[in-house]
């Protein structure tokens, strides 16, 4: 409960009333949402039941979940319909691991192998189908409104991903990176603060809000795992530069390429990203340390900020307090 509530920005010491209420309810919420998995995540296949279960046993914050139940505070609360909608905010964010990983060609997720290392491409992909499914079959059962914003959702998701993989062209470079992070990242966060409102029948009027405050703060959570990237992490067993070393784009290194184009520091130290030799753990240090990583942070900060303006259109009260709480918690896991 302690972690929970230090990321809303509560003390539990000191909570009292509303501020203890919530806490509670969230925590009674997640708890229901974990049982609810269990059951739903379920597949009468041993073999596939083991590999769609895979990386939710492994763990994970469930951080969709718990965004859409705190913006169901702001209507009836956390009912069994929000349950549900949390079940497939996390399932679909679950099944979208599954194929990430493999364009990745990332190794460990959750301090576990990545599917695909376990089993292989085509059965992580296949897992990942699966889990998608499984969420479109639970979300079938709250209404046509939210199987339209959850596919739209999906949509979105899909063509970040297709954007990434393509690249920039002819767009600014790091312009077309915020708008894949926005895509790949930023619509399921968003989704998930907008449909807690719609299925717990809070003022129609809070929705667009709780997407606005959504998306900005999940690009400023990946802009942070851009940063963690340049850091070992003994939570999830990958160490400091995986990103880099298998070709995923990050922001400080788009920062750092447009700085080389002038800078001979920065040339160098690109030079040396590039050449991944080595002395590689220093030179990922060096850019650690760099004022393309700062930028970076900056930038997180940027977005923070405009999650916070976004709030302003809510009631104000423990809820809104939450909610601009635990955006602040997303940027300073950099410090």
């Amino acid at each position: 409960m302690s972690g929970l509530a230090a990321s809303l920005g509560i003390s539990l010491d000191e909570a009292a009333g509303p501020e203890r209420e919530l806490v509670d309810a969230l925590e009674d919420g997640l708890r229901r949402v974990e049982r609810a998995l269990d059951e739903d995540v379920a597949l009468t296949d041993p073999v596939a039941d083991s590999m769609t279960r895979y990386l939710k046993d492994a763990g994970g914050k469930r951080t969709r979940p718990m965004l859409l139940m705190l913006a169901a505070q702001l209507g009836d609360g956390i009912t069994d319909r929000v349950v549900q909608a949390a079940e497939v905010v996390e399932i679909t964010h679950l099944a979208s691991l599954y194929h990430d990983d493999v364009m990745d060609r990332a190794s460990m997720r959750r301090g576990v192998p990545a599917v695909h290392e376990v089993w292989g491409n085509s059965v992580a992909i296949l897992a990942g189908d699966l889990l998608f499914a499984r969420a479109g079959a639970v979300g079938a059962r709250l209404g046509a409104e939210f199987a339209a914003i959850h596919a739209h959702t999906f949509e979105r998701m899909c063509l970040g991903q297709l954007h990434e993989t393509l690249g920039p062209r002819d767009a600014d470079p790091v312009e077309h990176y915020i708008r894949v992070l926005a895509d790949k990242t930023g619509s399921l966060i968003a989704s998930a603060a907008e449909l807690g409102a719609l299925v717990s029948n809070a003022d129609p009027a809070y929705r667009q809000p709780l997407r606005d405050f959504g998306e900005r703060i999940g690009v400023a959570f990946q802009l942070v795992d851009d940063v963690l990237d340049l850091s070992s992490s003994p939570e999830t067993g990958k160490v400091a530069g995986t990103d880099l070393r298998t070709g995923v784009m990050t922001l400080p290194l788009l920062r750092l390429r447009a700085a080389a184009a002038t800078d001979p520091e920065a040339r160098s130290l690109l030079d040396d990203v590039e050449r991944k030799g080595d002395d590689f753990p220093e030179v990922v240090a060096r850019l650690r340390e760099h004022p393309a990583t700062t930028d970076t942070i900056a930038e997180a900060e940027r977005w923070r900020e405009g999650a916070h303006e976004a709030l302003t259109r809510l009631p104000v009260g423990p809820v809104r307090d939450a909610l601009d709480a635990f955006a602040a918690s997303l940027v300073t896991r950099t410090r």
